[in-house]
């Protein structure tokens, strides 16, 4: 940790009284993949000179657990494509064996984790988010334009044998996979992974209309439900999913509705983008520069100044709504923001 941050300073805690205990950084905003509810199939990246190094990168983590942050997670784009990506998730293991950092997680497509998921696990990664919309090879290649479904079999596989838990995430689209919910949950908890729906979010212009695919989570549950025993469970992750067990498959489900159930009251997250830019609200636009004070100054102060500065104003929630024809939420992609 950078000698000039604290380590006993006092949490983050916004106007509302939640301690900002979740930071998601992302490493970069490219993917290799363009799903086509997340990026439009032709997009310009950042330069370079605007994405933070990763050295600044593992600077800003150790900032943010010296205030309090408890869990880190890793997102993009896909961050496993950046290249040396590693260093920064070698970096982190001090912070988890010190005991001041709970868990290291990472959101990835699989596309690279044949590659990585052992090193991964030798960094003291324990959990990773897989995104997975569907189990048909061809559908496969439709909603993500690029993907290989194999490739990323290949990676769960690998991911599974190197002990990491494996958690499933699925968008939900309207008349794409809406049929596939039973088989999905099925094949997931046949593997021991739980699995999580997503509500389409508003984020970022895109070609086709998002109320074409937005499929409301409590349709979905509803349908579930006729067939299967859902209890809600205690478990929770910190994270914005709602958890029930399923009595069939003994595995669990959760559900993330942004749309239909605003889950901001108990939010203790925020997220940094790949520039290094703080946006306390995924669904909002307000957000604070942390790569100016961090680039100024070898002193952590002026970049501590700015992330309490940035928490004192983080919103009590967000305003998604998906209209037809409807202006998104937010201009940014979620591939910027950071997954």
């Amino acid at each position: 940790m950078n000698a000039h941050s604290p380590l006993s300073a006092p949490p983050l805690v916004d106007p509302f009284g939640r301690t900002i205990a979740y930071v998601r950084v992302s490493v970069t905003d490219r993917c290799d993949y363009r799903c086509v509810y997340c990026m439009s199939e032709d997009m310009n990246f950042l330069p370079k000179r605007d994405v933070l190094s990763l050295e600044e990168l593992d600077r800003l983590c150790a900032a943010f657990i010296g205030l309090g942050a408890r869990k880190i997670r890793v997102t993009g784009g896909e961050p496993l494509v950046r290249r040396n990506v590693m260093s920064l998730f070698q970096g982190l293991k001090r912070h988890l064996a010190s005991g001041v950092l709970d868990e290291v997680t990472l959101t990835t497509n699989g596309s690279q984790l044949a590659r990585f998921a052992s090193e991964l696990a030798e960094c003291g990664v324990r959990r990773i988010n897989v995104s997975l919309d569907t189990l048909d090879p061809s559908k496969f290649r439709a909603v993500t334009r690029w993907g290989d479904f194999g490739v990323v079999m290949k990676g769960i596989d690998a991911a599974a044998a190197a002990g990491l838990k494996v958690k499933i995430n699925t968008v939900a689209l309207k008349g794409f996979n809406d049929s596939e919910a039973r088989g999905l949950i099925d094949w997931a908890h046949g593997r021991g992974f739980d699995i999580t729906f997503i509500e389409v979010m508003p984020l970022g212009a895109m070609e086709r209309d998002r109320a074409d695919q937005f499929l409301p989570l409590t349709e979905l549950k509803r349908d579930l439900e006729s067939r299967l025993t859902l209890a809600p469970s205690a478990y929770a992750t910190g994270g914005p999913a709602r958890y029930y067990d399923v009595k069939e498959t003994g595995g669990r489900l959760g559900f993330i509705t942004p749309l239909t159930h605003n889950f901001c009251e108990s939010c203790n997250r925020v997220r940094v983008t790949c520039t290094g830019t703080l946006y306390m609200c995924l669904g909002q636009e307000d957000a604070a520069d942390l790569r100016e004070p961090l680039r100024r100054s070898e002193s952590d102060e002026p970049l501590i100044a700015a992330i309490r500065a940035a928490i004192a104003r983080k919103p009590k929630g967000h305003d998604f709504v998906i209209a037809r024809a409807a202006a998104p939420a937010v201009q940014r992609h979620m591939s910027a923001t950071g997954g």
